[in-house]
C-alpha cells in the first residue's frame, strides 16, 4: 500500500465506526485505536456513564485534557494507524479523515441491542435516541468551547458515508477505494469531501418523474460505483440533492445503499446568489415535492429536521 496516512473515523454515537474500524484495520493490515473505548473505562472506573462523563467534562478541564494529549502524542509519533475516535480529525492533520453518519432511529436502534453494560444502559428506543442526542451535543458543545471546531461540519472530513442501510463491508470496501485513489478521486483532489449518501435519505428540490426504464437499467448494469456523482446541499442533518434527481430515481429504483455525491454548499455556504444552503433547503424541499417523489417512488422519505 503506497498511501502513508492514517485513517481516523467519526461519526454519530450507533453510526458503526467501531466495527468499520475493526474491519477497516483487518483490511489495511494497520493498527486500530478506540478512544471511545478508553473513556469508557474512564466512566467506569468513576462510577459514571459516557453521558454523565461527557457533562463533567464540560465543567473539569482535566478529563478533555488528558484524552487530548493522548490523542495528540499518538498523532505526532507518526505511526500509521486506525483510530476511532469523534476528536481524531482534528489532531490527525495529514490523516485520511472518514465521518459516518445514519438516520437517529437506526443508530438508537443498534445501541438499545447491545449487551447493557454498567456505563451505557437504555430502556426504550425513545430513551436511547433522546440520551445518545444528549451525549452527541455535549461532546459538541465541549469541543466547539475548547477548540473552536465543529464536528458536525462536514468540510472538516475527506469522506462522509452514511452507514443506515449500507453493510460494514460495502463502507469499508468504499473506504479502502477512496483511501487508495480508486472512488471518488477528483473530488477527493479537488473539493472535498466526497460523499457517499443512502439514495433513500436524498431529499429531492423540485418536481421531478421517476428515471425512465431504460436508464434505470443502465444504471443497475453498470452499479452505484459508476454512477456521476449527485450535486448535493447541506442543511442541519439532511441532505438534498440539487443537480442530478434523474441520476437519484435510478438509485432509488436500484435500491442501492450508498450513491457518490459531491457537496455544493453547506449551512450559510452560498447554493445561489442569494441562497445559503439553510435556505436553499426551506425554499425548496417543500411538503409537494416530498409527497411526489415519494408518490412516484414508492418510499418514504425520513421527517426533514425544520419540518
Amino acid at each position: 500500500m503506497s498511501n502513508h496516512r492514517s485513517v481516523v473515523i467519526n461519526g454519530d454515537l450507533g453510526s458503526g465506526k467501531s466495527t468499520v474500524s475493526v474491519e477497516l484495520a483487518g483490511r489495511l493490515a494497520l493498527r486500530r485505536i478506540s478512544v471511545g473505548d478508553m473513556y469508557r473505562q474512564m466512566a467506569e472506573e468513576r462510577g459514571m456513564t459516557a453521558l454523565q462523563l461527557n457533562l463533567h467534562a464540560e465543567l473539569d478541564d482535566a478529563i478533555d485534557s488528558a484524552v487530548d494529549e493522548l490523542q495528540s502524542n499518538i498523532a505526532k509519533s507518526g505511526e500509521q494507524l486506525i483510530v476511532d475516535s469523534r476528536l481524531a480529525w482534528f489532531f490527525f492533520h495529514d490523516a485520511f479523515k472518514v465521518h459516518l453518519i445514519t438516520e437517529p432511529n437506526e443508530a438508537a436502534r443498534r445501541v438499545l441491542a447491545r449487551p447493557h453494560s454498567e456505563v451505557e444502559r437504555y430502556a426504550t428506543l425513545e430513551e436511547a435516541k433522546e440520551r445518545l442526542h444528549g451525549r452527541s451535543e455535549s461532546e459538541r458543545v465541549r469541543f466547539l468551547t475548547r477548540y473552536g471546531a465543529d464536528k458536525l461540519r462536514l468540510r472538516n472530513y475527506d469522506l462522509v458515508c452514511d452507514s443506515t442501510r449500507a453493510r460494514p463491508d460495502e463502507i469499508v470496501g468504499m473506504i479502502v477505494d477512496a483511501f487508495e485513489g480508486r472512488l471518488g478521486g477528483d473530488i477527493l483532489r479537488e473539493r472535498p469531501p466526497l460523499l457517499l449518501l443512502d439514495p433513500m435519505r436524498v431529499y429531492p428540490t423540485r418536481p421531478a418523474d421517476p428515471a425512465d426504464p431504460a436508464f434505470v437499467e443502465e444504471v443497475g448494469d453498470a452499479g452505484a460505483r459508476a454512477l456521476e456523482p449527485l450535486t448535493i446541499g447541506h442543511c442541519g442533518p439532511d441532505y438534498y440533492v440539487v443537480d442530478g434527481h434523474r441520476r437519484l430515481s435510478a438509485a432509488v429504483q436500484n435500491e442501492f445503499h450508498l450513491v457518490p455525491a459531491s457537496l455544493l454548499a453547506e449551512g450559510e455556504e452560498p447554493v445561489t446568489a442569494r441562497l445559503s444552503a439553510n435556505d436553499y433547503f426551506r425554499a425548496h424541499v417543500t411538503d409537494e415535492v416530498v409527497e411526489a417523489w415519494q408518490r412516484a417512488h414508492k418510499i418514504e422519505l425520513p421527517v426533514p429536521a425544520l419540518s
